[in-house]
């Protein structure tokens, strides 16, 4: 394993200054470096990693330097766009060095490490797709001398092709880090604040048996599952978006177009908002949906890196976005009034539930498949009738 600290000196000494991207439980060690050691306006968690792009190529057009765009490798979906329509050698040309956790890696000998259901497609054709994209690849060596000549030579062939290139990292490349300084994550007050899993325990107990219930991926899905099972009430009624961060909301969205007359809650998160917050202006028109954000501004479930929705009222976005009614929570009490009375409201709604970071160290998974989920699903939602 490679000490992240190490690294960032050799990026640093090859003329790498600007650092952006969303965090990936792969490259945790090296985020919290980089937030331990750069000033923040050297360093910025990104929306989403089309986004991060975007800012590599303000910053090259601006200094003459190229960046470093970390993710995980199911974020290279949102580069298609940027990197193909932008910063290929065919268009602006702009160079920089992508660095890509690899989830779902696949080994030589043709067999998949094992890993969650929503990495398994993306870990096969990680490769594939940065060989699509014409992005000249890596795979990231875990022998400091190495990984130095690595990058050398990949930040040259950036700047020689005026165009991308990455490395994609393997699990535990990177040491243990620890960091000097204490990272700013979560409320200010966040001691005083309930756990995001109380507060989906009090959703749940409050829903009707023919509400339909999508959750984000991470840890509120895992947590959903594991409340229906503490309850033996079967997991029919979620759809647990175990992937694709960001589109849970729209998925919600689609169910309340198809069946208006049926209610429908969306368990999201913050950095799953802000992943694609658009999707708020569709969700916004949907009188039957009930939107309901974790704020615990925090990517919780790949190593608690910042959001910016700590410092963020979500509730007021979401009214602006053209929800209905809106509102802000920070206890049960107030989360079991408001959602009562939201339900009862007939009108699209929203509501920002203020909460710690963290999860209880035993969290299971779901124990389903994908496809398992998918199906009791549909079947619910083809026989359950709405109230």
């Amino acid at each position: 394993m490679i000490e992240a600290g190490a690294f960032l000196e050799a990026l640093q000494h090859a003329g790498v200054q600007f650092f952006t991207g969303v965090p990936d439980s792969l490259l945790k060690e090296l985020c919290a470096c980089f937030s331990d050691r750069l000033p923040e306006h050297k360093h910025v968690i990104a929306a989403n990693e089309g986004g991060a792009t975007g800012l590599a190529m303000g910053h090259y057009l601006a200094t003459g330097s190229p960046a470093l765009v970390y993710m995980q490798n199911s974020g290279l979906g949102n580069v298609v766009n940027p990197i193909a329509s932008l910063a290929d050698p065919q268009i602006y040309g702009i160079p920089m060095l992508m660095v890509i956790g690899w989830r779902g890696e696949m080994q030589q000998d043709g067999t998949q490490i094992h890993d969650e259901p929503q990495h398994v497609k993306q870990g096969q054709i990680t490769l594939e797709q940065l060989e699509m994209m014409g992005i000249p690849f890596e795979i990231f060596q875990t022998d400091l001398s190495c990984a130095l000549t690595q990058t050398r030579r990949l930040l040259a062939l950036a700047k020689r092709r005026s165009g991308p290139v990455a490395l994609v990292v393997r699990k535990q490349s990177f040491a243990p880090y620890k960091a000097k300084t204490v990272i700013k994550s979560g409320h200010a007050n966040e001691a005083t604040l309930p756990s995001r899993e109380d507060m989906l325990s009090n959703i749940v107990r409050l829903l009707a048996e023919d509400v339909a219930v999508v959750a984000t991926t991470g840890m509120a899905s895992r947590e959903l599952f594991e409340f229906r099972h503490a309850q033996n009430s079967g997991h029919s009624r979620d759809f647990l978006t175990v992937g694709g961060m960001g589109h849970a909301s729209q998925i919600a969205c689609g169910i309340a177009l198809a069946q208006p007359d049926r209610q429908v809650v969306c368990l999201d998160g913050d950095g799953a908002m802000l992943m694609h917050m658009g999707s708020l202006t569709l969700s916004a028109q949907q009188r039957n949906l009930v939107h309901i954000v974790f704020n615990n501004g925090a990517h919780d479930s790949v190593g608690g890196q910042p959001t910016v929705a700590a410092q963020l009222n979500l509730s007021s976005i979401a009214k602006a976005a053209g929800y209905q009614w809106v509102i802000r929570v920070s206890s049960g009490s107030q989360l079991n009034e408001s959602l009562q009375y939201a339900l009862s409201l007939g009108q699209s709604c929203f509501i920002e539930v203020l909460c710690r970071r963290g999860a209880r160290a035993d969290l299971g998974r779901p124990t389903r498949t994908p496809a398992q989920n998918k199906q009791d699903f549909m079947q619910f939602l083809e026989e359950v009738a709405y109230a």
